[in-house]
């Protein structure tokens, strides 16, 4: 028991790191962001090139679109993560930690490697009688 506690400890920390990294590699999308608002700007003030026309304005408008969606989306991700890992510390909420798990094992190579190390120590009797203390049955509720 001892073992699975270290183990649920340590799966905490990676949680933490990874929810940075993921949080980190969420900016990206704000660079189509500003390049679709430069896109926006630069529509009507072409005058370095009279005889020619710049972009339409959408296009702009659509990169922002596209670069905030996929912000939010990388940001909301990050936050799952870093609650799977409070969760983990806490042995609380097992079913959103196993879920968040299994949409890590989508993220190469960190969020595999943590996804799958989660949901082996996850599917472990004794780690699951740490986040039920009640019984077995308590692990359908949850």
């Amino acid at each position: 028991m001892n073992q699975d506690a270290e183990h649920l400890r340590l799966l905490s920390i990676f949680h933490y790191v990874v929810a940075a990294l993921a949080g980190l590699f969420a900016l990206l999308p704000l660079l189509y962001a500003a390049m679709g608002w430069f896109l926006v700007y630069l529509a009507p003030h072409n005058h370095a090139h009279p005889g020619r026309e710049g972009p339409p304005e959408v296009i702009g408008w659509i990169f922002m679109a596209f670069g905030c969606a996929f912000f939010l989306v990388g940001l909301a991700v990050a936050l799952c993560i870093l609650l799977s890992g409070r969760a983990l510390a806490r042995r609380n909420r097992y079913w959103f930690v196993f879920v968040v798990a299994c949409i890590e094992c989508l993220f190469m190579p960190f969020g595999t490697i943590l996804g799958v190390f989660t949901l082996i120590v996850l599917s472990r009797e004794s780690v699951k009688m740490l986040f039920f203390p009640e019984g077995a049955a308590g692990v359908w509720q949850g």
